[in-house]
């Protein structure tokens, strides 16, 4: 019997309330001088925080496609809006209906090629992923399989994962606090986020200088540490900056500049030691066929929920193996892991811990079955498909309707 796709709902979750955070990171909106400023004074990073400011509650989109037989796949769209729920629903849906969900090829390239126009990147090729990873969860149940069996199988029993919760914070014991928390939690490494950039001038400089130092002093010399200045500086500036940072031996410094300013990345690349991991706000083959053949990045850092879903992600993957450079994604969510798992130039995870609601913590609670680390480890399970389900009970609290509104 040939399966068929019978229905494709996107699910719109509004937002909860997030903490009051006293500590920041760098952003692309560092470079809008006083209004970069204020944006920094909220805390936290660019996209946790309310959105109050714009007409539009829904914060997360789930998709749910359901064949004829009743089997359920189940995707994860990270930053929503009521458009992208409207691209998933009256945009691409249409498109896959009725259609066998195995023919993950065909309908990939029908829902990129039919939108092009209007997308290749952003919004639409966001909406494309939710829908093909609920498709690969299908597969996977359809097959009795965990989808990393269906993508090459297992290549470890437990994949490395590093802590990432560490911001830039004015108070400097706290910071090495936390540090060293995960340390003896069971991590190896730990990610933190720069908190000055080009317009902060030479005292902000010092000031990542002291924040890296610190960190370095609190896990020491056996951690690996990685710093994250999330698209807040120009090329000339993370030269400066990476090279008063060499002492302090750390293993990358992730999203230097803009992703389109891949000028940049080269540059910074071959003006510096240390190494350059990017990716994370990339799209498709051809965006990392770029970023890679021009010499930008030490590491790659998709997201599959971004990249093009799963049938997109694993020539990505392939792309980056060709050229024998890692693959370590964005987020420990559970699309992420059965493509780390499943192949080896992917050396370890990252893993936000739970430790407080942030907009990437929150998505990891709407599911039962997401990724934990446990002594820095993460481990997956054999159940079929994603192996993941919804919480209902987390998703009805926070489930917006399809018009509008109050919640359901």
């Amino acid at each position: 019997m040939v399966l068929k796709i019978a229905s494709v709902a996107a699910l719109r979750i509004r937002q909860p309330e997030f903490e009051d955070f006293t500590w920041w990171a760098t952003s692309p909106l560092d470079a809008l001088y006083e209004e970069g400023r204020r944006q920094r004074d909220q805390g936290a990073a660019l996209f946790n925080r309310t959105i109050d400011s714009r007409d539009d509650d829904v914060f997360h989109v789930l998709v749910r496609v359901t064949t004829d037989d009743g089997l359920t796949g189940l995707g994860a769209i990270g930053l929503g809006s009521r458009a992208m729920a409207d691209a998933v629903e009256r945009l691409l849906a249409p498109l896959i209906l009725g259609r066998n969900p195995f023919d993950v090829e065909l309908l990939w390239e029908l829902m990129f090629r039919s939108t092009v126009n209007i997308g290749r990147k952003g919004l639409i090729l966001e909406a494309i992923s939710g829908i093909d990873i609920a498709l690969w969860d299908i597969l996977g149940k359809a097959t009795g399989q965990p989808v990393y069996n269906l993508l090459g199988g297992r290549t470890r029993e437990k994949i490395r994962a590093y802590a990432s919760y560490l911001y830039a914070d004015r108070d400097l014991d706290r910071f090495a606090r936390m540090a060293r928390g995960y340390v003896e939690a069971g991590f190896t490494a730990v990610k933190m986020r720069f908190g000055y950039g080009p317009y902060d001038g030479r005292a902000g400089m010092r000031k990542n200088v002291e924040l890296v130092r610190t960190l370095r002093e609190a896990v020491g010399d056996d951690v690996d540490v990685m710093a994250d200045a999330y698209m807040g500086w120009t090329a000339q500036y993370a030269i400066e900056m990476i090279r008063l940072l060499d002492d302090y031996h750390l293993a990358w410094i992730e999203e230097p500049v803009l992703p389109d300013d891949l000028d940049g990345y080269a540059r910074i690349r071959a003006s510096t030691r240390t190494a350059i991991a990017g990716g994370e706000h990339e799209f498709t083959r051809y965006g990392f066929k770029e970023l890679i053949t021009r010499g930008c990045v030490d590491y790659v850092q998709l997201d599959v929920n971004r990249v093009g879903g799963v049938t997109e992600a694993r020539k990505i993957w392939a792309l980056a193996a060709s050229f024998s450079l890692p693959v370590v994604p964005h987020s420990q969510n559970y699309h992420n892991q059965h493509l780390i798992m499943a192949h080896l130039n992917s050396p370890l995870s990252e893993y936000l811990p739970p430790d407080y609601r942030d907009g990437d913590t929150f998505l990891s609670e709407l599911f039962i079955g997401d990724a934990v680390a446990r002594d820095g480890h993460i481990t997956l399970s054999d159940a079929p498909g994603m192996g993941v389900e919804l919480n209902e009970a987390v998703v009805a609290e926070y489930l917006l309707p399809r018009d509008g509104g109050s919640p359901r």
